[in-house]
């Protein structure tokens, strides 16, 4: 059971992590799914806003789907006058168009996202306006499912391995990848554990 295995490795590589992880009393679960175009678009409208008033914005954006069944297609039909009144704000509505306008002329591919390698995925993500390299990480963590990434750049993430750490400064980047190493091949699971012990 990948549980089992997860405690098993921080145990043994990190006994700082393992101890925030058995504090939290919770498995870290990833529940990947296939809905990429969506997913996508769900990250765009959730990027630099609250929880709460993501979710708000995202039920309003799937009503204006048949079934809210979100597509590439339909979405291509909407205009940023369209996504305005819905609470998205005019910069993210025109990249969830270019999202859309490239998945359709098969500038962007998704289809085959699961057999690229995480920098590869990167690239093709960003090809996207307003998709930059911590909404391509958590695309590959929370849609693709995969379980070694580490985005280095985050602030929660800094902020919890501060606090877990005893970091009394500004870590540097290459510091936090050191940190983050031995984690490896369950560093996505590491995140979860760091972002629930804030």
């Amino acid at each position: 059971m990948i549980q089992d295995k997860i405690k098993k490795h921080f145990q043994k590589k990190d006994p700082i992590l393992f101890e925030a992880y058995e504090k939290l009393n919770q498995p870290v679960i990833l529940t990947p799914h296939t809905d990429y175009f969506a997913a996508l678009c769900e990250s765009i409208i959730n990027q630099q806003i609250s929880t709460k008033a993501g979710e708000a914005i995202w039920k309003r954006f799937i009503s204006l789907f048949p079934n809210q069944k979100v597509s590439a297609k339909i979405t291509n039909t909407l205009s940023v006058e369209q996504l305005r009144p819905i609470g998205i704000s005019k910069p993210k509505a025109k990249y969830i168009l270019d999202l859309s306008t490239k998945v359709i002329n098969q500038e962007v591919c998704l289809d085959h996202l699961t057999s690229m390698s995480d920098d590869d995925i990167v690239i093709e993500l960003t090809k996207v306006k307003g998709i930059g390299t911590w909404t391509a990480e958590m695309f590959m963590m929370f849609t693709l499912g995969r379980e070694d990434i580490f985005s280095v750049k985050d602030l929660g993430l800094k902020r919890a391995i501060q606090k877990l750490y005893s970091i009394h400064y500004d870590p540097t980047v290459e510091e936090l990848l050191q940190i983050s190493l031995p984690w490896s091949p369950y560093r996505t699971y590491a995140s979860m554990i760091l972002w629930k012990s804030l």
